[in-house]
């Protein structure tokens, strides 16, 4: 269930993807959140960085700096996190992760589960369509992103 606090963040995490997308780029956003608070907002820089592990959650992650904990924090992502990101989310023991759709792309909410992360699926339909968008307009970097041929 979505509170008040959460749909604010996902619309920042979705303005971010969006950014991303105007820049050419994969348009997966991501917010780290503390009681309630922005730490930090992300976007898939794999293209405009040419960095492959530069998704949306580990560009939130690496602009938050060093935590003590982020065992009190929420992250934010518009589409389910890959395996990278979701073994990222269970390193640093992150609670739980919101998370805007996994229609387009899913598949380690039970992984994530398992490890104790609570999952929120939002089924966010600007999160649906604008992932639905560049899939259809850039399959090929689509493909990329998620290591497909």
């Amino acid at each position: 269930m979505l509170n008040d606090t959460d749909r604010n963040m996902l619309k920042i995490a979705y303005d971010e993807a969006r950014l991303g997308f105007e820049a050419g780029g994969c348009p997966i956003g991501s917010v780290l959140a503390r009681g309630g608070h922005e730490v930090s907002r992300g976007r898939n820089q794999r293209v405009q960085q040419g960095d492959p592990i530069a998704h949306g959650e580990m560009d939130a992650l690496r602009k938050a700096g060093r935590q003590k904990t982020y065992r009190d924090t929420v992250l934010y992502t518009t589409l389910s996190p890959c395996m990278m990101c979701s073994g990222t989310i269970i390193q640093f023991g992150i609670p739980r992760v919101v998370i805007g759709e996994n229609k387009t792309f899913g598949g380690n909410e039970a992984f994530l589960r398992q490890h104790g992360v609570e999952i929120v699926i939002a089924d966010d339909p600007d999160c649906i369509a604008l992932m639905k968008r560049f899939i259809t307009e850039k399959p090929e970097l689509w493909a990329e992103d998620i290591a497909e041929d």
